[in-house]
């Protein structure tokens, strides 16, 4: 219950019968105190770089109550130990320099250093389009099931929801419709990909079955349309101009790939030619 409350999430009455108790229980109110220090440490870390109000829809007020600011404090580190450890870091860097000049010419010949040099973080940042839509099944695994909070953006607010996720991945991107397959939006969702933002929109039928189209930036050009089985999910999934999609739903959706290959048309591939 202390949880849901400082989530926001009890009704009002509980709300006002629970604030009331902690005017009386110091114990539950330190606790309350702890569980909003450590949502506001969380949100630090991970909406650093968030911009203030751009979750919200257009014209949202910002909700009553929220919590205060919560300041997350560490003890300090003597400056010997920082200082030691940048030593040992200079130490280590230096190591390494000298073995990668020893070992750039060999394993890359006729490459020029500084060109190996900058091509291998690049190589070590890239995703292979099997691991692309293992990433977008396991994030249909995780909030496909979901009830009270499948969608951070509901489908009311479908513009708004484009046009957010169009401005993190720094792409204009769009909702194919399913209707055709007795599929609606349910919304969609802001996800980490692996080199920065990607998006998740959810779709659902009238059985309560539903499918997720993630989408990410990828360095290839175009991939042909592929299929992904992990347990009773399948995921079919493809690039194209430099943007990769993953439709992944149940396996008991039998028009899976058949919805996939119309996924891709309407996005800009030609399913056709593969």
């Amino acid at each position: 219950m202390l949880g849901a409350f400082v989530d926001g999430e009890l009704p009002a009455g509980e709300c006002e019968a629970l604030q009331a108790r902690l005017a009386d229980d110091p114990r539950a109110a330190a606790r309350v105190a702890a569980y909003r220090a450590q949502k506001a440490a969380l949100q630090a870390l991970c909406e650093g770089a968030r911009v203030a109000g751009e979750d919200a829809a257009p014209g949202a007020a910002e909700p009553a109550g929220s919590a205060p600011a919560v300041f997350v404090l560490r003890a300090g580190v003597p400056w010997w130990w920082r200082a030691g450890i940048a030593a040992s870091w200079v130490a280590v860097g230096a190591g390494l320099a000298v073995a990668a000049t020893a070992l750039v010419p060999r394993l890359a010949p006729g490459l020029a250093p500084e060109l190996a040099a900058v091509s291998a973080p690049a190589a070590a940042r890239s995703e292979t389009p099997e691991a692309f839509a293992r990433r977008a099944d396991i994030a249909y695994a995780v909030y496909s099931p979901e009830q009270r909070h499948p969608v951070e953006v509901g489908a009311a607010d479908e513009a708004h929801l484009v046009a957010w996720l169009s401005r993190r991945l720094g792409k204009p991107l769009s909702v194919p419709s399913l209707a055709e397959y007795g599929y609606t939006l349910v919304g969609g969702r802001l996800l980490p990909g692996n080199t920065g933002p990607a998006a998740q929109f959810m779709y659902e039928n009238d059985a309560g079955e539903r499918l997720t189209l993630y989408v990410a930036s990828s360095a290839r050009d175009r991939d042909p349309v592929r299929l992904l089985r992990d347990g009773n999910r399948r995921t079919f999934y493809w690039s194209t101009e430099r943007t990769g999609y993953a439709l992944s739903g149940p396996q008991t959706e039998p028009k899976l790939r058949e919805i996939a290959l119309d996924v891709c048309g309407a996005l800009g591939g030609k399913p056709g030619q593969w």
